[in-house]
């Protein structure tokens, strides 16, 4: 086997290694967290996307929490779409908070005020 057909073999099995997808571990998937917020910005991005909310805490100070999403185009086959929140909403919404404490977290599921919900909100 000549060189070139090693080097293109060799990137050919490197190329998993170098796409693979990040970790969740940093979220306590043990845990959940289900609090009334309010939309700051939908962020419609690659690799995934976030929901930017204002959740205000037990000593009434308001706190901006960075909600990790799934991938734009899985969520696009699910119903989600780049207006699915709006900035102004207030929304009921289900979260895997951070080990570290904080203010981030994974998206479970979220109920509007006309009690449609997306993502998993009945488990």
């Amino acid at each position: 086997m000549n060189r070139n057909a090693c080097l293109c073999l060799l990137l050919l099995f490197l190329t998993p290694v170098v796409v693979a997808h990040h970790s969740f571990a940093m979220f306590d998937s043990d845990r959940f967290v289900e609090t009334e917020a309010t939309v700051v910005e939908f962020q419609w991005t690659n690799p995934h996307v976030w929901i930017e909310i204002m959740v205000t805490d037990d000593t009434e100070t308001a706190n901006q929490w960075s909600i990790e999403g799934g991938g734009k185009n899985t969520l696009f086959r699910s119903g989600w779409r780049p207006n699915t929140f709006e900035p102004g909403d207030v929304i009921s919404i289900r979260y895997h908070p951070m080990h570290d404490g904080s203010h981030a977290g994974g998206f479970i599921g979220a109920r509007f005020p006309d009690g449609s919900t997306i993502g998993r909100w009945d488990e």
